[in-house]
């Protein structure tokens, strides 16, 4: 981690992202600007939360371990979001692992400082309220989603959601982490993607997937998995 000094580049993200709208100017004067590089670590389960993360450009990975030394990918988190919310509110230790998936600029507010002087700040509560119902509209809308779909739909609808204005998808992250968020095992996906090859509406090469046929693509996704995966 870098902590970036240059305070017009840490005004500029919180212009863009409208930070004055979570934030009373008193707290402004704490928050910094942290970079973190490429598949660095930024937060590992069972540590105190020693900051509360905005996400304001980058992208990164979620994923919760277990005691058997696996782990399970829970999601992605892309553009303007919010790290250690459950974590600040109870004042719990962290609970999921997080690392950077690309170049990643997260803006920083000491988590002492808003438990110990801004807890009961109106802004800030509301904010954390906001914040906490987004991410269980999100879990359950995946959840059941996972629940209900066959893989099939399931699969082309996170493909819907990586969609540039590209004709292929690069992905971030392994097939074996693919299958744990969409429910399944990595050989039930391998199969569902030589399936959807068979009737021409992808190609798969390696971790780039080639969009032969949208429309139809789109067509089986049925439902759009909640944004920030």
């Amino acid at each position: 981690m870098r902590r970036i000094l240059d305070v017009k580049i840490l005004n500029q993200y919180i212009i863009k992202h409208n930070i004055e709208r979570i934030f009373d100017d008193e707290i402004l004067k704490y928050v910094q600007l942290h970079f973190y590089e490429k598949e660095e670590h930024i937060l590992e389960s069972g540590e105190n939360l020693e900051y509360y993360y905005l996400l304001v450009d980058g992208k990164i990975k979620i994923y919760y371990p277990f005691e058997n030394g696996k782990s399970m990918f829970l999601k992605f988190y892309k553009d303007f979001n919010t790290i250690g919310d459950l974590e600040l509110l109870k004042g719990i230790p962290i609970l999921c692992n997080i690392d950077a998936v690309e170049d990643t600029y997260l803006i920083a507010i000491p988590a002492a400082i808003l438990r110990g002087k801004y807890f009961n700040n109106i802004k800030l509560l509301n904010h954390l309220v906001d914040s906490l119902s987004e991410k269980l509209c999100g879990t359950i809308n995946n959840s059941s989603y996972n629940f209900v779909y066959p893989l099939i739909n399931r699969l082309s609808s996170y493909l819907v959601e990586h969609l540039t204005d590209k004709n292929y998808i690069i992905l971030n992250s392994s097939y074996l982490e693919i299958a744990q968020f969409l429910g399944a095992t990595y050989r039930h996906l391998n199969r569902t993607l030589k399936e959807m090859e068979s009737k021409s509406i992808i190609k798969c090469d390696d971790k780039k997937i080639y969009i032969l046929d949208i429309e139809q693509l789109k067509e089986l996704s049925k439902n759009m998995y909640i944004k920030s995966l």
